[in-house]
């Protein structure tokens, strides 16, 4: 689906400059995510980087995105970086800034700026209601086409696209994988597999796109994880087997001693051993997908 055509769907993005900047400032934590744990949170820093917001042409104007990648380079892998329910907050900054320290163009566009700002909301089941529940599908696809467009004229390159979800956004890199013949590779944190479809907001899974898939994804889960259970896992991997070559190579890492969010360094939730290594296998699988920078070892 094209810019014109999502411009006839879809609200207006209404985001001046002063609104820009003013929404950009609200770079902490989000509340509705429960209690921050500060003391475990990692903190990257942006030496040797060009980290910040930048504005992305999309349908219907400008949406803005945390942009972070290496100070001066050029033709860089670029990884987009799909978030939680909770908006681009402290969290989905620093895995950019993570990510542009290894070599990437990391850039996390702001999906949810047309139904509001999750970042401002304290009561997830009040978030659910207000803006998540209202996102259609097609509009996060095309929000990303944008950013991957962007990215390409600001010093990616465009041979070498991935993506990174977690939570609300590993679902989109299941759905991406099957929508842009151009990805090279995906990693899905807890993205979820399953669920009640809609005709007009969100009428596919994950389990229901393994025949389209044209990029491999790694899946990150929990095994005590009681939103995305085992089933949904078991399920996935059947859809997987039986889908694209694309789907074929796909992989699902189960971490045992871990719910869902376990790579959520701020939350209660994180397990730091697993969050380690489910990072670690994505670098890799970035890397064995024509996706390694110059940076990585």
């Amino acid at each position: 689906m094209d810019d014109k055509h999502l411009d006839s769907l879809l609200p207006p993005l209404r985001l001046d400059r002063r609104g820009f900047i003013a929404t950009a400032a609200a770079s902490g934590f989000c509340l509705a995510a429960g209690p921050v744990m500060a003391q475990t949170a990692i903190k990257t820093d942006a030496k040797g980087l060009t980290a910040g917001w930048v504005e992305v042409p999309a349908a219907g104007g400008n949406m803005r995105a945390y942009r972070a990648q290496p100070q001066g380079g050029t033709r860089l892998p670029t990884v987009l970086v799909v978030p939680e329910i909770f908006g681009l907050h402290e969290y989905i900054q620093d895995i950019c800034r993570r990510l542009a320290h290894r070599g990437y163009l990391a850039i996390a566009p702001d999906l949810f700026a047309r139904q509001g700002d999750p970042t401002k909301y304290t009561d997830i089941a009040k978030l659910q209601a207000d803006i998540i529940s209202k996102i259609p599908d097609a509009q996060v696809i095309g929000d990303l086409d944008a950013t991957a467009k962007w990215a390409a004229g600001h010093n990616g390159d465009a041979g070498k696209l991935g993506i990174i979800g977690f939570c609300w956004g590993g679902r989109f890199v299941w759905l991406y994988s099957a929508h842009d013949p151009k990805l090279k590779a995906g990693a899905a944190f807890y993205g979820p597999l399953r669920g009640k479809r809609d005709e007009t907001l969100r009428p596919k899974f994950p389990v229901d796109i393994a025949g389209d898939m044209h990029a491999p994804v790694r899946g990150a889960y929990g095994a005590e994880d009681t939103g995305i259970t085992q089933d949904d896992v078991a399920a996935m991997r059947e859809a997987l087997s039986k889908g694209s070559s694309a789907a074929k190579a796909s992989v699902i890492d189960v971490y045992q001693g871990a719910g869902h969010a376990f790579h959520a360094d701020y939350r209660p939730s994180y397990r730091k051993a697993q969050a380690e290594q489910a990072w670690e296998r994505m670098l890799e699988w970035f890397s064995q997908h024509n996706l390694a920078s110059s940076a990585q070892s």
